[in-house]
């Protein structure tokens, strides 16, 4: 009995936890897209009244309108996802650190150190490490972060040069890649590495080490209590 009552309590601190988290969510999307309430509100109404219509036209509208009050909420929550996201990457966009928090929250398998070289400008490269290789992000003035991407390029190709570097530059501008595409295309490059081999290639850069290790470097710009609609850490688990 007493087992059953504390897992109850557990159960019940878990889901106020996701209540407040996503209350927070929607405080934080609202601020930026103030009509996110009525749109995903909306959404609701109109599925749910297609299919109570749908079910009283054809003879079943106890059915139906049990599918649509399902489907309803379903579509309510992908569209309040979607915005959420989209509001996300609008306080994110420009602020130093940026790249980082996007790469933290790309999902498992990824090992991600933020600030792996800076230059006194404050253009940034940031590294993640998977099953597709290593990942380079630079972030800040394109024809400086290029610079220090070759640079970082050249000092890891001397103890790992068996596995595939991609490099990216943030940004709007042509050959560039923009702070919400850095997560699906991450999960898009093609799995070369089997599990060992990442870890071997870890072990080697961290044996290399840092520049940026001891330097106040922020890790990421998320606004307090937002978080990143997309679940899963960056760092490998």
């Amino acid at each position: 009995m007493a087992r059953k009552a504390k897992a109850d309590s557990a159960e019940g601190a878990a889901n106020s936890g996701r209540l407040k988290q996503i209350a927070q969510t929607y405080k934080m999307t609202r601020r930026v897209d103030p009509k996110v309430g009525l749109v995903v509100a909306g959404v609701g109404i109109v599925v749910f009244g297609v299919l109570l219509v749908l079910g009283f036209v054809i003879g079943h509208p106890v059915y139906l309108g049990i599918l649509g009050f399902v489907l309803a909420f379903l579509a309510m929550a992908i569209i309040f996802g979607r915005r959420a996201e989209r509001a996300a990457f609008g306080q994110m966009e420009g602020q130093p650190g940026a790249a980082a928090a996007v790469l933290d929250n790309v999902g498992r398998g990824w090992t991600v150190t933020p600030a792996v070289a800076m230059n006194r400008q404050q253009d940034v490269v940031h590294r993640a490490v998977g099953k597709a290789g290593i990942v380079l992000v630079g972030e800040g003035n394109p024809n400086r972060v290029r610079g220090l991407l070759a640079a970082e390029k050249k000092r890891m190709a001397r103890i790992v040069s068996d596995a595939p570097v991609h490099d990216y530059v943030v940004g709007d501008g042509e050959g560039e890649i923009p702070l919400k595409k850095i997560r699906t295309t991450l999960l898009k490059l093609p799995r070369t590495l089997p599990g060992p081999q990442v870890t071997a290639v870890n072990d080697r850069l961290r044996a290399l080490g840092d520049l940026m290790s001891n330097m106040p470097v922020p890790k990421g710009p998320m606004p307090k209590g937002m978080r990143m609609p997309k679940g899963g850490g960056g760092k490998m688990r």
